[in-house]
C-alpha cells in the first residue's frame, strides 16, 4: 500500500537543473540518500534511477553510482527530465463498481489487478480500466501515468479503491489522505491468535536491510506507520479473523506488521511462510485450502471519507470474496 504524497512525487518536483551541497555532517554519506534529503518531493528509488542515468554530475563529471560517498562541500547537479508522456491506454475490463458520480468512481478491485502501469504490468490495470470507463474526463488527472489514482493497493490485495475524475476531487482527496481523514478497514485472516486481542502496531517501516523487494520494519531510515487491529474470532485451531485500521499508509503496512508480532497474514508468499508446524495444526481441508491459496488473505472491506465537493459523508463496506470465503470454511472444518 503507498500514499497519495508517493504517488504525486515526481509532478511536484520542477523538472530542470538542480543543486544540492554536501555539509560537513554529511561526509561519507550515500549519494542517493543525500539528493532524497535534498530533493524532498522524489522518492529515493526515483534519486537513484536518475543517478544511473547519467543526470547527476560533480565537477562536470557525471556520477552513475548511487553509492558514491560524497565529500563535505561537493556540489551535485540533478538534472531532472519532463514527465514522460506516456498515458496508458483504455483497456475494455470489467469493474466492480460500488459508487460513481461526476467526481469520483469507488471499486471493489479484485485480488490479481495491478493498479496502474509499471515495469512488468504495462497494461490490463485498474488505470486501464478506469481510462476505457470514464473516457476523456480521467486523462491527466493527478499525473498521466496515474490518472486519477489517489491510493493504491497491492495487487493480491481486493477490495475498495477510490479514483478522482478531475483535478478538484483528486486535490481535495489527497489532502484527506495525508490528514489522515479516511477511514480504511481491512479484514485479512491470520495464523494463530494475536495477544492482546486488540491492540496497535508501531513500527517504521523501510526497504528490508538485505531484501530490497521486501519492506521491514526498521530502526533507522522509515517512514513512521501505525496499524489498529482487534480479532473478530478463531478460525479454527490455527488462525484467526482479523480487522485492521490504517492509521498510515505505508508499502505493505498490515502484512509487514502482523507479520512482525507473529501473527503473518495466511497466503502472503513474501511475508507469510507456511510452516510444516503450522500445517500440522490444521484438518486435510484446511491443510488444502492453504496450500492452494495464491494471494495474502486480505480484504480492503471498508471505505469512509467526505465528498470531495458536497462534504456529505460517504461510507461503502463489501463481502469478502469468494476465496477467502473459502479458505475460512475449510479451515473451521474438522
Amino acid at each position: 500500500m503507498t500514499t497519495p504524497q508517493d504517488s504525486q512525487q515526481d509532478s511536484r518536483q520542477r523538472s530542470g537543473p538542480h543543486e544540492v551541497t554536501a555539509g560537513p555532517a554529511d561526509a561519507g554519506q550515500r549519494l542517493d540518500r543525500l539528493l532524497a534529503a535534498g530533493l524532498p518531493d522524489i522518492s529515493r528509488s526515483r534519486v537513484k534511477a536518475l543517478v544511473e542515468a547519467g543526470h547527476v554530475t560533480a565537477g562536470g563529471a557525471t556520477i552513475t553510482d548511487p553509492s558514491y560517498r560524497v565529500k563535505p562541500g561537493q556540489t551535485f547537479a540533478i538534472l531532472l527530465p519532463e514527465p514522460e508522456a506516456a498515458a496508458p491506454a483504455g483497456q475494455a475490463i470489467a469493474l466492480d463498481i460500488v459508487y460513481e458520480d461526476a467526481d469520483l468512481i469507488v471499486v471493489n478491485k479484485p485480488a490479481g489487478m495491478v493498479v496502474h502501469p509499471a515495469p512488468g504490468n504495462p497494461d490490463e490495470t485498474l488505470v486501464n480500466a478506469l481510462i476505457a470507463h470514464c473516457g476523456d474526463s480521467l486523462s491527466g488527472v493527478g499525473g498521466v501515468r496515474r490518472p486519477g489514482i489517489v491510493h493504491r493497493l497491492d495487487k493480491d490485495t481486493s477490495g475498495l479503491i477510490v479514483a478522482a475524475k478531475n483535478d478538484a476531487a483528486h486535490r481535495a482527496l489527497a489532502e484527506a489522505f495525508a490528514a489522515h481523514a479516511i477511514e480504511r478497514g481491512y479484514k485479512a485472516v491470520v495464523w494463530g491468535t494475536p495477544s492482546p486481542p486488540e491492540g496497535e502496531i508501531e513500527g517504521a517501516i523501510g526497504r528490508h536491510p538485505v531484501n530490497r523487494k521486501r519492506m521491514a520494519v526498521v530502526r533507522r531510515g522509515g517512514k513512521p506507520a501505525l496499524t489498529r487491529y482487534r480479532v473478530l474470532r478463531a478460525v479454527g485451531p490455527a488462525a484467526s479473523l482479523v480487522e485492521c485500521r490504517l492509521a498510515t499508509g505505508r508499502t505493505h503496512q498490515i502484512r509487514v506488521h502482523m507479520a512482525s508480532i507473529g501473527h503473518p497474514v495466511i497466503g502472503d508468499q513474501t511475508y507469510g511462510r507456511t510452516t510444516a508446524a503450522r500445517l500440522a495444526r490444521l484438518s486435510p481441508a484446511g491443510r488444502a485450502a492453504v496450500e492452494s491459496m495464491k494471494r495474502q488473505a486480505l480484504h480492503a472491506y471498508l471505505l469512509g471519507f467526505r465528498h470531495p465537493r458536497t462534504g456529505v459523508p460517504l461510507r461503502w463496506e463489501t463481502e469478502m470474496p469468494t476465496d477467502i470465503h473459502n479458505l475460512i470454511a475449510s479451515l473451521e472444518r474438522l
